[in-house]
């Protein structure tokens, strides 16, 4: 499987991680040391090994070198198994090991045994739970940097049937209309003669406080 994904630990997480590679048309190896949870991707992946990966014995078995990606996905009760599976990893020299932290110690930790890449999911769903309750018209969103943030803002009944020209959005707002989502279709190419319709999602870019002033008055 040279120049696929391996997930190693299939709790929540992992076993999500590794069902959206593979709707990505990804391989993916999935690979945990209790077998009811191989069990339960067992038909999804592409291969599935029941394996205790801080062996190294059974992890030089495996031959995850050969993999593109491996990502170590095991949960905040799993702390010193995540950082010794990260640990051996990088001494196979995997090309890209992707970690999963519980808090900052520990993405400190995992860096400094050898992860190339940190996800901390407890705290990115924090984040956008706390935007979507401090104002419910943001969908989602993600920061690009500290300067820019994209957001899925619901479009104001105020827009509707007006264009995207007469809204004056880079002005007033100083935001920017990236895309429009509407139904099951996205506009991607964005005409400043589009008239916004009743429904429509607009994915928006733009300095935390535009998008956070704009999405208030939606």
């Amino acid at each position: 499987m040279s120049g696929d994904f391996a997930v190693i630990g299939l709790g929540q997480f992992g076993r999500s991680v590794a069902l959206n590679l593979v709707q990505q048309g990804e391989a993916v190896l999935a690979i945990d040391i209790d077998p009811q949870r191989a069990q339960q991707v067992e038909a999804e992946v592409d291969a599935v090994v029941i394996a205790d990966a801080t062996n190294e014995a059974a992890l030089a078995e495996l031959g995850l070198e050969r993999m593109s990606c491996v990502i170590v996905a095991m949960g905040a009760r799993a702390r010193d198994t995540s950082i010794m599976v990260t640990a051996l990893l990088r001494q196979r020299a995997v090309r890209r090991i992707v970690s999963r932290a519980a808090n900052e110690l520990h993405e400190r930790v995992l860096r400094a045994v050898g992860a190339h890449e940190i996800v901390n999911p407890e705290q990115e769903m924090g984040v956008r739970l706390a935007a979507h309750l401090a104002n419910p018209h943001v969908l989602d969103q993600f920061h690009l940097d500290r300067e820019h943030v994209v957001a899925e803002v619901e479009a104001p009944e105020t827009f509707v049937g007006r264009k995207l020209s007469d809204l004056s959005l880079r002005e007033r707002s100083k935001i920017a209309v990236v895309l429009i989502r509407r139904g099951n279709a996205v506009i991607s190419t964005i005409d400043e003669h589009e008239a916004v319709e009743s429904g429509d999602v607009l994915v928006v870019l733009g300095t935390p406080l535009a998008v956070r002033q704009f999405a208030a008055h939606a």
